[in-house]
Protein backbone atom coordinates (compact mmCIF):
# COMPACT_ATOMS: atom_id res chain seq x y z
CA UNK A 1 0.00 0.00 0.00
CA UNK A 2 1.29 3.48 -0.91
CA UNK A 3 0.46 6.47 1.25
CA UNK A 4 -0.81 9.38 -0.83
CA UNK A 5 -0.52 13.03 0.17
CA UNK A 6 -3.27 15.53 -0.81
CA UNK A 7 -1.78 16.60 -4.12
CA UNK A 8 -1.30 13.02 -5.36
CA UNK A 9 2.39 12.68 -4.52
CA UNK A 10 3.50 9.51 -2.81
CA UNK A 11 4.54 9.99 0.82
CA UNK A 12 8.11 8.89 0.07
CA UNK A 13 8.45 11.54 -2.63
CA UNK A 14 6.91 14.11 -0.31
CA UNK A 15 9.40 13.37 2.48
CA UNK A 16 12.26 13.50 -0.02
CA UNK A 17 11.03 16.90 -1.19
CA UNK A 18 10.82 18.11 2.41
CA UNK A 19 14.39 16.93 3.05
CA UNK A 20 15.59 18.87 0.00
CA UNK A 21 13.99 22.07 1.35
CA UNK A 22 15.80 21.92 4.71
CA UNK A 23 19.12 23.71 5.06
CA UNK A 24 22.39 21.99 5.80
CA UNK A 25 24.82 23.37 8.40
CA UNK A 26 26.83 25.49 5.95
CA UNK A 27 23.67 27.03 4.50
CA UNK A 28 22.37 27.81 7.99
CA UNK A 29 25.69 29.43 8.90
CA UNK A 30 25.55 31.49 5.70
CA UNK A 31 21.99 32.65 6.49
CA UNK A 32 22.97 33.59 10.05
CA UNK A 33 26.03 35.48 8.75
CA UNK A 34 23.91 37.38 6.19
CA UNK A 35 21.23 38.28 8.72
CA UNK A 36 23.87 39.21 11.32
CA UNK A 37 25.41 41.63 8.82
CA UNK A 38 21.99 43.21 8.25
CA UNK A 39 21.33 43.39 12.00
CA UNK A 40 24.69 45.10 12.54
CA UNK A 41 23.65 47.88 10.13
CA UNK A 42 20.02 48.09 11.29
CA UNK A 43 18.56 50.70 13.57
CA UNK A 44 15.10 49.13 13.53
CA UNK A 45 13.73 45.59 13.25
CA UNK A 46 10.02 44.89 12.81
CA UNK A 47 8.45 41.42 13.15
CA UNK A 48 5.14 40.66 11.47
CA UNK A 49 3.09 37.50 11.13
CA UNK A 50 2.23 36.68 7.53
CA UNK A 51 -0.12 33.72 7.96
CA UNK A 52 -2.60 33.47 5.04
CA UNK A 53 -1.12 36.16 2.80
CA UNK A 54 -1.10 35.39 -0.92
CA UNK A 55 2.24 35.10 -2.70
CA UNK A 56 1.38 38.02 -5.01
CA UNK A 57 0.80 40.26 -1.99
CA UNK A 58 4.09 39.24 -0.35
CA UNK A 59 5.81 39.95 -3.67
CA UNK A 60 4.36 43.49 -3.66
CA UNK A 61 5.50 43.95 -0.08
CA UNK A 62 9.01 42.75 -0.95
CA UNK A 63 9.17 45.22 -3.85
CA UNK A 64 8.02 48.05 -1.60
CA UNK A 65 10.60 47.10 1.02
CA UNK A 66 13.38 46.90 -1.56
CA UNK A 67 12.42 50.32 -2.92
CA UNK A 68 12.60 51.79 0.60
CA UNK A 69 15.96 50.17 1.39
CA UNK A 70 14.47 47.70 3.86
CA UNK A 71 15.89 44.18 4.24
CA UNK A 72 12.75 42.01 4.18
CA UNK A 73 13.03 38.27 4.72
CA UNK A 74 11.13 35.22 5.91
CA UNK A 75 13.51 33.41 8.25
CA UNK A 76 13.51 30.44 10.55
CA UNK A 77 13.09 31.86 14.02
CA UNK A 78 15.99 29.86 15.43
CA UNK A 79 18.33 31.32 12.81
CA UNK A 80 17.03 34.83 13.47
CA UNK A 81 17.57 34.36 17.22
CA UNK A 82 21.18 33.39 16.57
CA UNK A 83 21.65 36.41 14.32
CA UNK A 84 20.49 38.88 16.99
CA UNK A 85 22.42 37.18 19.79
CA UNK A 86 24.90 39.61 21.33
CA UNK A 87 23.38 42.67 19.62
CA UNK A 88 21.17 45.49 20.93
CA UNK A 89 18.23 43.57 19.42
CA UNK A 90 18.78 40.46 21.56
CA UNK A 91 15.73 41.22 23.73
CA UNK A 92 13.55 40.80 20.63
CA UNK A 93 14.39 37.05 20.53
CA UNK A 94 11.56 36.15 22.92
CA UNK A 95 9.04 37.65 20.45
CA UNK A 96 10.27 35.44 17.60
CA UNK A 97 7.47 32.88 17.62
CA UNK A 98 5.31 31.73 14.73
CA UNK A 99 5.55 32.41 10.99
CA UNK A 100 7.28 35.79 10.85
CA UNK A 101 8.72 38.15 8.29
CA UNK A 102 11.69 40.19 9.45
CA UNK A 103 12.09 43.78 8.27
CA UNK A 104 15.32 45.59 9.04
CA UNK A 105 16.49 49.04 8.06
CA UNK A 106 19.27 51.50 8.74
CA UNK A 107 16.66 54.27 8.58
CA UNK A 108 14.90 54.18 11.96
CA UNK A 109 11.47 54.65 10.39
CA UNK A 110 11.61 52.83 7.04
CA UNK A 111 11.01 49.24 8.21
CA UNK A 112 8.08 50.25 10.41
CA UNK A 113 6.59 52.44 7.68
CA UNK A 114 6.77 49.75 4.97
CA UNK A 115 5.22 47.02 7.13
CA UNK A 116 2.61 49.32 8.70
CA UNK A 117 1.50 50.76 5.34
CA UNK A 118 1.08 47.26 3.92
CA UNK A 119 -0.75 46.05 7.04
CA UNK A 120 -3.30 48.87 6.60
CA UNK A 121 -4.37 47.39 3.25
CA UNK A 122 -3.93 43.70 4.11
CA UNK A 123 -5.39 42.54 7.41
CA UNK A 124 -3.57 39.19 7.25
CA UNK A 125 -0.22 40.86 7.93
CA UNK A 126 -0.13 41.41 11.67
CA UNK A 127 2.67 43.41 13.28
CA UNK A 128 3.85 41.49 16.33
CA UNK A 129 6.77 43.52 17.70
CA UNK A 130 9.74 45.65 16.86
CA UNK A 131 12.97 46.87 18.33
CA UNK A 132 14.90 50.10 18.11
CA UNK A 133 17.99 51.24 19.98
CA UNK A 134 17.97 48.15 22.17
CA UNK A 135 14.39 48.51 23.36
CA UNK A 136 11.57 46.20 22.35
CA UNK A 137 8.43 47.86 20.97
CA UNK A 138 4.86 46.59 20.97
CA UNK A 139 2.76 46.59 17.81
CA UNK A 140 1.19 49.89 18.89
CA UNK A 141 4.60 51.48 19.36
CA UNK A 142 5.65 50.27 15.89
CA UNK A 143 2.57 51.97 14.40
CA UNK A 144 3.48 55.22 16.21
CA UNK A 145 7.01 54.93 14.82
CA UNK A 146 5.59 54.41 11.33
CA UNK A 147 3.67 57.68 11.62
CA UNK A 148 6.89 59.67 12.07
CA UNK A 149 8.14 61.21 8.82
CA UNK A 150 11.16 59.46 7.31
CA UNK A 151 14.61 61.00 7.33
CA UNK A 152 14.24 62.06 3.69
CA UNK A 153 10.88 63.73 4.41
CA UNK A 154 12.34 65.60 7.38
CA UNK A 155 15.34 66.75 5.33
CA UNK A 156 13.01 67.93 2.56
CA UNK A 157 10.94 69.91 5.08
CA UNK A 158 14.09 71.44 6.58
CA UNK A 159 15.40 72.42 3.15
CA UNK A 160 12.02 73.92 2.18
CA UNK A 161 11.99 75.96 5.37
CA UNK A 162 15.56 77.15 4.83
CA UNK A 163 14.81 77.94 1.19
CA UNK A 164 11.65 79.88 2.09
CA UNK A 165 13.53 81.97 4.65
CA UNK A 166 16.32 82.74 2.20
CA UNK A 167 13.86 83.56 -0.59
CA UNK A 168 11.93 85.90 1.70
CA UNK A 169 15.17 87.63 2.71
CA UNK A 170 16.17 88.07 -0.95
CA UNK A 171 12.72 89.49 -1.82
CA UNK A 172 13.01 91.94 1.08
CA UNK A 173 16.44 93.08 -0.10
CA UNK A 174 15.12 93.48 -3.65
CA UNK A 175 12.17 95.56 -2.36
CA UNK A 176 14.55 97.81 -0.40
CA UNK A 177 16.75 98.21 -3.49
CA UNK A 178 13.75 99.02 -5.68
CA UNK A 179 12.46 101.55 -3.14
CA UNK A 180 15.86 103.25 -2.81
CA UNK A 181 16.19 103.40 -6.63
CA UNK A 182 12.73 104.97 -6.85
CA UNK A 183 13.68 107.59 -4.24
CA UNK A 184 16.98 108.46 -5.99
CA UNK A 185 15.28 108.63 -9.39
CA UNK A 186 12.66 111.05 -8.11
Amino acid sequence: MVAVVNDGMRAGAFWKLEEDLSLNLQEKQAVVAEVSAQVAQAQTIVLAEYRGIKVADITKLRASARKSGVYFHVLKNTLARRAVQGTPFEALAEKMVGPLVYSMSADPVAAAKVVFDFAKTNDKLVIKAGAMSGSVMSAEQVSVLAAIPSRDELLARLMATMNATTAKFVRTLAAIRDKSEAVTAA
